[in-house]
């Protein structure tokens, strides 16, 4: 019973959905006032879900209707126990459990997976490009986000998240090091990518291809992959605060994500969006390299 409740209302699904409604309101409140706009209203996020459950679902023909379909509520899923296993060892560190790290990097491709999958079965070439664009930003952001993990698993010597944030309850945050800090950077870049957000939002740069991989989506399937996205703009903040700078109280951790989350929106505000090409240089070289080079540095002591 315990289990059920942490996985559909604290900290899993309602907690993190709330969560990432009041994220993604605050993302584009942020956004219109550095474009002199008003913005919206703080319910806004709950509009926008709410009016997609009243719309009708429509199927693409010739497509595989169970794939289409089941795409974003795998993504919703996995998003979910992100959420209830990284605040679980945020909120009870000794809650951890073998290998929990592995699993969440795990399930966090699976929302990027799901993206790529609902695109090609939408049997849209437009979608199919959006899809296309994504599949190649996850292998270029991946590696360097995996290097970018090792340095707490290095710090810590363990691959359990609980174990990870007990080390720096105990000995101070890994981001008040060298290599703490390096490592941060490459992954919160990394994060970037998986968020789709400028000036990685390339599969869904709506100038070009509409709405990329979704385009053929509507009514609830299209309302839950906006709250998945909503929802990783909580829980992906939330892992690097676990990974480089966790505190001792869930306040402190709350005010920690804040943080993570006004710099990425500084990011998405600063910088147009870039090519595929681009972002994949751009990822294989100087993101890998400064994540190699936290490495480096955590191996040196630093």
């Amino acid at each position: 019973m315990k289990a059920l409740f942490n996985i559909l209302v604290f900290p899993g699904f309602l907690f993190a959905s709330v969560a990432g409604m009041i994220a993604i309101y605050v993302d584009r409140k942020v956004s219109a006032r550095v474009q002199w706009r008003k913005g919206p209203p703080l319910f806004q996020p709950v509009y926008d879900f709410v009016k997609l459950l009243g719309k009708e679902i429509n199927v693409p023909a010739e497509t595989s209707v169970i794939t289409f379909l089941a795409a974003p509520f795998f993504a919703l899923a996995a998003i979910t126990l992100v959420s209830t296993i990284v605040w679980n060892n945020i909120i009870a560190p000794q809650s951890t459990f073998v290998g929990d790290l592995i699993v969440v990097v795990y399930l966090l491709a699976i929302p990027s997976i799901a993206v790529i999958v609902g695109g090609f079965a939408s049997n849209n070439p437009i979608a199919s490009i959006g899809a296309s664009r994504e599949m190649k930003l996850i292998l270029s952001y991946e590696m360097p986000f995996i290097l970018s993990i090792l340095v707490p698993v290095i710090k810590a010597g363990s691959i359990r998240i609980g174990d990870i944030v007990n080390y720096q309850i105990v000995n101070g945050p890994l981001i008040g090091s060298a290599a703490g800090i390096t490592a941060f950077i490459s992954g919160i870049l990394c994060v970037q990518a998986k968020l789709s957000m400028a000036p990685f939002d390339i599969p869904e740069a709506e100038q070009e291809i509409i709405a990329g991989p979704v385009l053929e989506y509507s009514g609830l399937p299209l309302g839950i992959f906006k709250l998945t996205k909503w929802m990783m703009l909580f829980v992906i903040p939330s892992f690097l605060v676990a990974l480089f700078m966790p505190g001792a109280t869930f306040i402190g951790n709350m005010l920690r994500y804040v943080l993570v989350l006004v710099i990425i929106i500084l990011i998405k505000n600063t910088n147009p969006r870039i090519k595929i090409d681009q972002a994949v240089k751009f990822f294989w070289t100087w993101v890998t390299g400064i994540a190699l080079l936290s490495i480096v540095l955590v191996l040196l002591g630093r």
